[in-house]
């Protein structure tokens, strides 16, 4: 058997989820269409998702196209949801670029094309509604090939467009579509084809065309043909043998976590070897699990399976300690490609009744180990969570109160601000001396670190000089000590040295036991590591920084001025600006995160509502003296 991983993406409303309907149902995987407005779509199974008609995360489905079993996902389409995008397109083989015959390219259809093109993943375009009213294939096609790729190549034409009579034929030039087959299939060049998934024309093509242009994965982990098919069960040694956990070794990559039934399940793109139930397998970082259950994408469901195979999608229970990104078994090159999304530009407090906060702060840690982009804190009374935007809030909210019956409050999103150390600072108290209560000794060096690199602890004192659970213990708190800075905000990144160490052994009056007061515990370097890593910070110095966002904008040439002056006034640097064709001018720079929402806003005014803006983080640097108090 030969699989293809295959991704759906498209900016919102497109028609991605009603395309992977028609697909399915198309391949005969459903008997009825599900639709988008109704609620009843296959892949979008979250309540929430189904009442606001959006995607919001990647879904698997599966059907056969000829030969090859097509394991769909149908992807997240909003900005808010970027991230559950690009972990998804880490894992794939090959996508579909859906776009509307009516709106045409727009700015979420740029950022993905962006993220499939630094991923150099194949890649077919699909001018979905053709038979809207207004609908426009060959101008869209012609935008296409300006502003995404000039490597695309229309295989069809349509005729009767925007009328219920449409219909799309195929070039005949065969000896090109073959070069084509070729080039789309090393993501050199990307074939255009139109269609409507409404009414099914052009599915028949799009179907053949999965097999023909994009890359497919055979049984035993190699490329195959389309027409290379080998039976499902068929066990065959793979070509390059990795050390077996079991009897094949497996190797694979864990792209997303949630939970069914209360029970965590872990969805497992196989690269290599056979994953099968009851084997025990390294997840890295001295972490070994065995899989108790497996479920694996087949004809529209998720069906239990004994074994996993490469290029399949495995459904796993039984890792406890997976996250997203994990590899499965031994590393090996091509096994992980590298989800270069950026970190969540915006936060919000969130909050509970007393008594359902710890269940709150439960939640969203379980939700966090679904999402690692979601970043939760917590400091003293406070909790804040990382977001992408309003619509995540939103949809945050919702999850909370139905699937954890915690009603959650939110204040207003912000932009996520961090400190940055400026210097190093050092900071020592000996136990018992100066005021220092504790039975712990604790000397402290922090100095800056690059910007993404973390919080490294390292140790300047002998490791044996006391039990190693008081270093864990002083290593624990300095991460979480790290969250809130003295300006109020956390320090991310930053080099911790423990200088100096010394604890009090065990000891008792004459026959009498352990006496904590004469003795070190723990909650000795619990307490006493804030107060030490506090004085060290404060010595070196931090600046408040904000995130800050490279920006494109395309417009017309005759607004170029006050678009301009718009990015000027909201803070912003306009770098470049360049003519490309049609009239259209290209204008890069970057803006403060903070101002992002009031360009998207004030943009289309500007630009007779022709303009288009995308934005992605760049970097967090220093805030303007006096702007973050």
């Amino acid at each position: 058997m030969s699989y293809l991983n295959l991704g759906i993406v498209a900016h919102v409303d497109a028609g991605k989820t009603s395309l992977t309907e028609r697909l399915l149902h198309h391949s005969g995987v459903i008997d009825r269409l599900g639709s988008v407005d109704g609620g009843d779509t296959l892949t979008d199974s979250l309540a929430l998702e189904r009442e606001r008609g959006i995607t919001i995360r990647a879904s698997v489905a599966s059907f056969p196209a000829g030969d090859v079993t097509v394991n769909v996902l149908d992807t997240p389409g909003h900005p808010d949801f970027i991230a559950e995008v690009d972990r998804s397109l880490a894992v794939l083989d090959g996508a579909v670029l859906v776009l509307s015959a009516v709106e045409g390219v727009q700015a979420q259809t740029l950022v993905l094309m962006r993220a499939l093109q630094r991923l150099r993943l194949p890649v077919i375009v699909f001018v979905n509604k053709i038979d809207r009213r207004g609908a426009r294939p060959e101008a869209v096609a012609d935008a296409v090939a300006r502003r995404l790729s000039p490597d695309v190549l229309p295989v069809q034409r349509v005729l009767d467009a925007g009328t219920p009579a449409v219909r799309v034929e195929p070039l005949p030039d065969d000896g090109l579509r073959a070069w084509l087959a070729g080039e789309s299939r090393r993501g050199a060049a990307h074939p255009v084809l139109f269609g409507s998934a409404v009414t099914g024309v052009g599915m028949p093509d799009l179907t053949a065309a999965l097999g023909t242009y994009l890359p497919v994965v055979a049984d035993g982990g190699g490329p195959a043909s389309p027409g290379d098919a080998r039976a499902d069960d068929a066990a065959e040694p793979d070509s390059d043998p990795l050390p077996a956990a079991g009897t094949n070794g497996p190797s694979g990559v864990v792209f997303a976590i949630d939970r069914e039934d209360g029970r965590k399940r872990a969805f497992v793109r196989m690269r290599s070897g056979a994953l099968r139930v009851r084997d025990r397998i390294d997840l890295g970082h001295g972490r070994s699990e065995r899989i108790t259950g497996l479920r694996v994408a087949h004809r529209g469901t998720l069906e239990p399976r004994s074994t996993a195979r490469p290029g399949q999608i495995a459904v796993v229970q039984g890792l406890a300690t997976a996250r997203v990104g994990d590899v499965v078994g031994p590393q090996r090159p091509g096994d992980e490609r590298a989800s270069q999304f950026p970190p969540p530009s915006y936060e919000t407090v969130v909050d509970a009744e007393p008594a359902a906060r710890g269940r709150l702060y439960a939640a969203l840690s379980e939700l966090a180990e679904q999402d690692p982009l979601i970043q939760v804190r917590r400091r003293d009374e406070e909790m804040t969570v990382s977001l992408y935007g309003e619509v995540q809030r939103e949809v945050l909210a919702a999850i909370l109160q139905r699937e954890y019956r915690v009603d959650a409050r939110f204040g207003e999103v912000r932009t996520a601000r961090t400190e940055r150390l400026v210097g190093s600072g050092h900071a020592l108290e000996i136990k018992k001396q100066n005021g220092n209560e504790f039975h712990a000794t604790i000397g402290l060096r922090v100095e800056p670190a690059a910007p993404g690199s973390g919080v490294r602890f390292e140790l300047e004192c002998e490791r044996g000089s006391m039990p190693p659970a008081f270093f864990d213990a002083t290593e624990d708190t300095v991460r979480r000590s790290l969250a809130r800075g003295p300006l109020r905000f956390p320090v991310p990144d930053a080099r911790v040295v423990m200088t100096h160490s010394g604890y009090s052994p065990r000891q008792s009056h004459m026959h009498q036991k352990f006496n904590k007061a004469m003795s070190s515990t723990g909650a000795d370097f619990r307490g006493l590591a804030p107060r030490v890593l506090a004085a060290a910070v404060r010595r070196a110095g931090t600046v408040v920084c904000e995130p800050v966002h490279r920006f494109v904008i395309e417009l017309p040439e005759d607004t170029v001025g006050p678009v301009a002056s718009l990015v000027g006034r909201l803070g912003g640097v306009p770098f470049e600006s360049r003519v490309g064709s049609g009239g259209i001018v290209v204008m890069r720079g970057e803006i403060p995160a903070g101002s992002v929402a009031a360009l998207q806003r004030d943009l289309p005014g500007l630009t007779h509502g022709e303009g288009m803006c995308r934005t992605e983080h760049d970097r967090f640097e220093p805030v303007r003296e006096g702007a973050w108090a």
